[in-house]
């Protein structure tokens, strides 16, 4: 077993065991103090790459896969809107919009996870990190971002896609807009969305928390306007030398 290898294991070993009850005092405080070190890592990268919109989808698709070729166009039209493209950093659709950010001379950022299999990083960056937990990941793509792009994707896409929704839909988050290309590959999404409607589990106005479509210009000009009619995108911050920013 590689070395790498051997520290992605005990990642996961770690994990486990965290996540299997309590533990002594000193392994608690040790993962919170790993917590927070993680959390100040990607503060400091992704302070200054703003306005960033983050894209995701399945990190198994070939650049010959349909949905890769359009996440690579995608890429490139956000780049040309003056957003930064941040991905998870891996292979698959994550590889393709970063690739047609980097490609169009945009920024093009991601946030990585160590994983046993997919956890390559994708050259088309200016600037990545990679983490050790899922849960920082996801807290620094929402929190960097003005909007979520949603391609074809798996277990992985679903988990994001839908904790995004829940955080608008109790308020957490306000006025994001979230774009799903691939109507036909998602269309059990809006089939539970009008089932979810019916049994009055989520309200009618939860319906126009996504928006579908399978033009991607169409995507960028919704992204647009409700960019514009919701909220302005802050001023790029200074640097502090003194910090060694």
């Amino acid at each position: 077993m590689s070395i790498e290898k051997r520290k992605i294991k005990k990642i996961i070993d770690d994990d486990l065991q965290f996540l299997d009850g309590p533990n002594s005092r000193g392994s608690e405080l040790q993962m919170a103090t790993k917590t927070f070190f993680q959390f100040l890592k990607g503060f400091r990268m992704l302070h200054f790459v703003g306005p960033c919109i983050s894209v995701f989808g399945s990190a198994r698709f070939t650049e010959d896969h349909p949905s890769y070729i359009e996440a690579r166009k995608m890429g490139a039209i956000l780049s040309e809107m003056g957003f930064t493209v941040m991905t998870g950093g891996g292979p698959g659709i994550m590889e393709a919009a970063n690739r047609g950010a980097f490609e169009a001379k945009g920024r093009s950022v991601g946030v990585g996870i160590k994983l046993p299999h997919e956890q390559v990083m994708n050259p088309y960056m200016q600037n990545s990190l990679v983490l050790d937990y899922f849960f920082i990941r996801k807290v620094l793509l929402v929190k960097y971002s003005y909007a979520f792009v949603i391609f074809p994707g798996g277990f992985g896409t679903l988990d994001e896609l839908f904790e995004t929704l829940t955080l608008i839909q109790t308020g957490i988050l306000h006025d994001f807009p979230v774009v799903i290309i691939g109507k036909e590959f998602y269309s059990e999404i809006t089939e539970m969305t009008e089932r979810f409607i019916n049994a009055k589990t989520i309200s009618p106005e939860d319906r126009d928390l996504i928006f579908f479509t399978d033009d991607l210009h169409e995507a960028a000009d919704y992204i647009q306007k409700f960019i514009d009619k919701n909220y302005k995108i802050r001023i790029k911050r200074k640097r502090w030398s003194i910090l060694g920013e």
